[in-house]
C-alpha cells in the first residue's frame, strides 16, 4: 500500500499534520524503505481513523492537536520500536556491523541486550588473539599443563619463564580461533534472532 496524505480543510491543519510525519519520516530514516513504509501508514492511519471520530464536534485543528497529543512525540514513541526493527534487519543479514549499531540502539531496551553487546565484545577477543598470534607467535597461543598451566592468549616471559613447550595448538591456532569465532558469532546471531521472536509471540 502507497503512502497517501490526509487532506484537510483547515490550511494550518495540513501545515500541522505534515509537520508530524516529517517528524515520523526522521524518526524512522535509520530503518529500510518497508519497515519506514510499514511504520508510516500504521500512524497515518491512526490518525485518520481518529480525526473521523470527532463526537465532541471539535474544530479540525483542535481536534487534529487532541489526536496528535494522544499519539505522543514520535522521536520518543517510535525509538525503541525502531531499535527493534533495526535489530530485526541486522540479524536476517548476519552483518556484525550493522548488528552492532543495532544492539547499541536496544542497550536501554532491556538487560539482555547489554548481555548480548558483551557477548559480542568477547567474541572479537578471539580475532584479536588472531593478530597477536601473527605479531608475536611465541607468546601467543594454548598453552596448557594439567595442574599447573592454563592460558589462552598472550603471556610475558620478562621472568625468563618460557611455556612454549607447552603450546598445543601450534600452526593450528589461527585456524582454530577464527572457526571457534565463526560458530560462536552465528551461534550468538541465531540466539538474538530466537529471542526477538519469542518476545514477538509474548506480546
Amino acid at each position: 500500500m502507497k503512502f497517501k496524505e490526509i487532506e484537510f480543510k483547515d490550511n494550518n491543519s495540513t501545515r500541522i499534520y505534515k509537520d508530524y510525519i516529517n517528524r515520523v519520516k526522521n524518526s524512522v530514516r535509520i530503518l529500510d524503505k518497508d519497515n519506514q513504509q510499514e511504520i508510516l501508514l500504521e500512524i497515518n492511519s491512526h490518525i485518520y481513523e481518529s480525526i473521523k471520530d470527532n463526537s465532541k464536534s471539535k474544530g479540525e485543528v483542535e481536534h487534529l492537536l487532541d489526536v496528535l497529543e494522544m499519539l505522543g512525540s514520535p522521536e520518543i514513541f517510535l525509538k525503541s520500536l525502531v531499535a527493534e526493527k533495526k535489530l530485526e534487519e541486522a540479524t536476517k543479514t548476519f552483518n556484525p556491523v550493522k548488528i552492532a549499531k543495532a544492539l547499541l540502539l536496544n542497550i536501554g531496551n532491556g538487560f539482555s541486550y547489554i548481555v548480548f553487546t558483551f557477548l559480542y565484545i568477547f567474541l572479537f577477543g578471539f580475532l584479536f588473539l588472531v593478530i597477536a598470534k601473527i605479531i608475536n607467535p611465541e607468546n601467543v597461543g594454548l598453552f596448557y599443563r594439567p595442574n599447573d598451566v592454563f592460558i589462552l592468549g598472550h603471556y610475558s616471559n620478562s621472568a625468563g619463564i618460557s611455556y612454549a613447550q607447552y603450546e598445543k595448538l601450534g600452526n593450528w591456532f589461527i585456524p582454530a580461533m577464527l572457526l571457534l569465532s565463526a560458530v560462536l558469532y552465528v551461534l550468538l546471531t541465531l540466539l538474538l534472532k530466537l529471542k526477538r521472536t519469542l518476545k514477538i509471540r509474548s506480546i
